[in-house]
């Protein structure tokens, strides 16, 4: 307009020529107040972000310096487009901040909303196919018709035990519509202790999942796959082919109401851990809202985008990123059939694959398949999802130069979410979105396994580069939420704890060390695992890691175990270099690599197996930490009897 021709690109103009130092600073132009991006450890403020346009929602850890180039990984080219994302930005965090506990507010709802509005706008791309919101939206309505038949109710706790397809997105959808609530249950040995867990009452089930589902003794309710597969259905198994159901009778009930979901309300049911360790993990309505309009916001998503889902529904990933922040952000959502190596350079190209999710180390199938062929005009931008190890994030960056890594965490009871949206930091899981809960770091000590008190009795914050266990500050929804901690830090806050230990930097910036759960207790103090393996997946030869706990000669042990890429393993020397960054007590008393590290259904590397087997087979690669001198060394048959004799005055002493 005649104002911005007038004066606005005048003083641009004259802004630049100062900067270049060609003349002198502009009239009316004085450095900006920026709000310190540590204060309260909550990150700069939405309102600072937005009206003084220095970074966006998503540029939490880069300087102000670096914002105007970096914003959202990269999604930002310059300020002609800050307006634009912006608007994008604010509608979102506006609709978070109107969510009240009795707002009605779900992903049957989202999917509702989207389809009314664009009803023609492309939701789904699978096996080479386009599905609108409005086909998308008719397949969730049928299927709602055949739950009722078969007796769902609102509130019933129904398991969804399916593989990546857009039936099981269906299905999450659709008792959502219906008011139900989702138990994702990961496939694998698990099943009937999730199922317990998560209280479940019928599960619907894919063919690939029959004959575990049938296996729970359950109803069974099979989706998925057409009406012309035969399924092999055992005689006298409670079984119902929704495909094959005629819902052409099907009369909905009076008590039927659309997407009745709250934000309160419990929507979804996860899991973490295995074995032993397995956990229940409740989603509420508001908690999904926070984490799908969040990653919208964190990732930049906008219509232009096509977010390759390839993270199973039952992590987070899947369900909270990957189909609901595509949602949210109005891209379309590619599928494929569960993670094929063999596809992924075809499916990306055909797709226009712009945001790709991962799940652990899920690239790294991707990355070692000889099948795979991306050159350097690719369409992929960004790497969104949780868990990537430090090695293979570095593997990924290199290989999809100039796509980015977003890595979060997401605390699936409460309301944290962090976000390494910079980048510039590989491991760390960044800090708090615009939006999330306020967030606090308890100081906890882990060899006694309690939080740490003041003089007063109140926990005490944990300070810089100090063991923490994170806390969220309650949201609008909590009646789904189970321990919460009352009086922490002063007299009446509320906090939901996590079961998560971190440290913060001098940055503010969050580094994940294990769970509350699987900490190592050694005879020399607390080993973290998640910690342990970082440090060894920073070794340019070394591909997966975990640590695990033994006993030995009756002292407890920390064992970390590695492969390699390659056959060369690395030496004592570079395993000793690697951990001088970690505290002398938490540094593993044993290192050996092995052939291979199990992954669970979500590509995450399991120590159960190696666990089992106890104290490693002297080799040539095998190493002990000498405590003395804190280097490793070559782990000996006559160190291993000693050891095991407990002759030593401890493990680490025999040398």
């Amino acid at each position: 307009g005649s104002v911005a021709g007038q004066q606005t690109w005048p003083s641009v103009g004259e802004w630049v020529q100062w900067r270049e130092g060609v003349g002198d600073r502009p009239v009316g132009i004085t450095p900006m107040a920026v709000p310190n991006p540590t204060d309260e450890g909550t990150g700069v403020s939405v309102a600072s972000r937005i009206t003084h346009t220095a970074a966006t929602l998503a540029d939490v850890g880069t300087d102000f310096g670096k914002g105007l180039a970096g914003v959202a990984v990269g999604a930002v080219r310059g300020a002609r487009d800050l307006t634009g994302e912006a608007a994008r930005a604010l509608p979102r965090l506006a609709r978070l901040g109107q969510i009240q506990p009795r707002t009605r507010i779900s992903v049957g709802g989202l999917l509702a909303e989207i389809g009314r509005k664009s009803p023609k706008r492309e939701c789904f791309i699978f096996e080479d196919r386009v599905y609108t919101f409005e086909a998308v939206n008719q397949r969730i309505d049928n299927i709602v018709l055949g739950l009722v038949d078969n007796g769902i109710r609102p509130a019933m706790h129904v398991g969804i035990l399916m593989d990546v397809r857009p039936s099981a997105m269906a299905a999450v959808a659709a008792i959502s519509r219906l008011g139900g609530v989702s138990v994702l249950i990961p496939p694998g040995p698990g099943i009937a202790e999730a199922v317990r867990l998560g209280g479940v009452e019928k599960i619907v089930a894919d063919p690939e999942n029959l004959d575990a589902a049938v296996a729970t003794g359950l109803p069974v309710l099979v989706l998925g796959g057409g009406d012309v597969r035969d399924l092999d259905i055992e005689p006298g198994a409670d079984v119902v082919d929704l495909e094959r159901l005629d819902i052409s009778s099907v009369q909905l009930p009076g008590w039927y109401v659309p997407d009745p979901g709250l934000a309160r309300e419990l929507a979804f049911i996860l899991f973490s851990g295995g074995g032993d360790t397995l956990a229940v993990r409740r989603v509420t309505n508001y908690r999904w809202a926070l984490s799908v309009f969040g990653t919208a916001t964190a990732a930049s998503l906008d219509r232009g985008d096509t977010m390759y889902c390839l993270a199973p529904l039952h992590h987070s990933s899947g369900l909270l990123v990957s189909f609901g922040g595509a949602l949210a952000g109005g891209a379309r959502i590619a599928l494929s059939r569960g993670l094929n190596p063999s596809l992924f350079s075809d499916e990306v190209h055909r797709y226009g694959v712009t945001v790709v999710t991962y799940t652990w180390s899920m690239m790294r199938e991707v990355l070692d398949s000889p099948s795979l062929h991306i050159d350097a005009i690719h369409p992929i931008r960004l790497f969104i999802g949780s868990g990537m190890p430090p090695g293979l994030w570095r593997r990924t960056l290199d290989r999809f130069e100039p796509a980015r890594v977003l890595e979060f965490y997401a605390s699936t009871e409460g309301n944290v979410v962090l976000a390494n949206v910079s980048g510039s930091k590989i491991g760390s899981k960044g800090r708090p979105l615009p939006g999330s809960a306020d967030v606090r770091l308890a100081a906890y000590d882990a060899g006694a396994g309690r939080l740490v008190e003041d003089e007063r009795g109140f926990v005490r914050e944990a300070q810089v580069g100090e063991v923490g266990l994170l806390l969220g500050r309650p949201g609008p929804a909590t009646s789904a939420i189970t321990g919460v901690m009352r009086g922490v830090f002063e007299p009446g806050d509320v906090w939901v704890p996590t079961d998560n230990l971190f440290r913060r930097d001098a940055d503010g910036d969050y580094w994940l060390l294990d769970s509350r759960r699987t900490v190592i207790p050694t005879y020399h103090g607390p080993v973290f695992t998640q910690s342990v393996a970082d440090v060894l997946e920073s070794i340019p030869r070394v591909d997966l890691a975990v640590a695990y706990g033994i006993s030995v000669g009756g002292r407890d042990i920390a064992v970390a175990a590695c492969t390699l890429r390659g056959n060369r393993a690395p030496t004592a020397a570079e395993i000793t270099a690697a951990f001088d960054s970690v505290p002398a007590d938490e540094r593993p008393d044993l290192v050996h690599v092995v052939p291979d590290i199990p992954l669970g259904p979500s590509y995450r590397p399991s120590a159960d197996r190696l666990r089992e087997q106890g104290l490693p087979v002297p080799t040539v690669r095998t190493w002990f930490l000498n405590p003395e001198t804190g280097t490793y060394k070559r782990f000996t048959k006559a160190v291993a009897t000693a050891w095991k004799a407990g002759t030593a005055g401890s493990p680490a002493g025999a040398r």
